[in-house]
């Protein structure tokens, strides 16, 4: 006698089920990991509770002098949210932790954004054909100075042809 399909199907599911191990599991689009914030700055309203919010643009002298921002026509409220420094913020004003940052840095490089998700742009790290995570733009990027230094390019490849000896007629060398 055959057994159906169906029973078999059943079987393996419930298999499954009692065993605990579900059948599919959504997790995050892009599992990255922590972002690599500077020790004793995180969680930013830690400090920044208690402080008023100041939004012009200017020098930062007291904190944070350290941070020198060449990013455009940039300020830090562009990017980090007002009400939750713990937050970024999008341009439509929706606050996202820095676990998403790809999709703040998206918004003005889309092209790169579209790279990254390809694995094209950035580095990735876990199984070809299971879990992977993803570096962040911050892990290689400075946020606030993003562009990389100039770098001195090594010299041209030699011609394989100039440094290996040529073969006779009969392939001796």
């Amino acid at each position: 006698m055959k057994t159906p399909i169906f029973f078999v199907f059943a079987f393996f599911v419930s298999s499954l089920i009692l065993l605990g191990r579900p059948l599919y599991t959504k997790g995050p689009d892009y599992p990255v990991p922590y972002p690599p914030f500077s020790p004793g700055i995180f969680p930013c309203m830690s400090c920044h509770e208690s402080l008023e919010r100041n939004k012009k643009p200017r020098q930062l002298k007291d904190m944070h002098s350290e941070i020198k921002l060449r990013h455009g026509e940039r300020w830090c409220y562009d990017c980090h949210s007002e009400s939750n420094l713990d937050n970024l913020k999008l341009a439509g004003g929706d606050q996202i932790p820095f676990q998403r940052s790809y999709e703040l840095c998206g918004q003005c490089h889309g092209n790169v954004l579209k790279d990254w998700k390809k694995g094209i742009h950035g580095k990735r790290t876990g199984l070809w054909q299971g879990r992977k995570q993803y570096l962040l733009c911050v892990h290689c990027h400075d946020p606030h100075t993003p562009g990389f230094k100039a770098l001195k390019p090594d010299p041209a490849p030699v011609d394989p042809g100039r440094t290996l000896r040529k073969r006779g007629k009969n392939g001796e060398r």
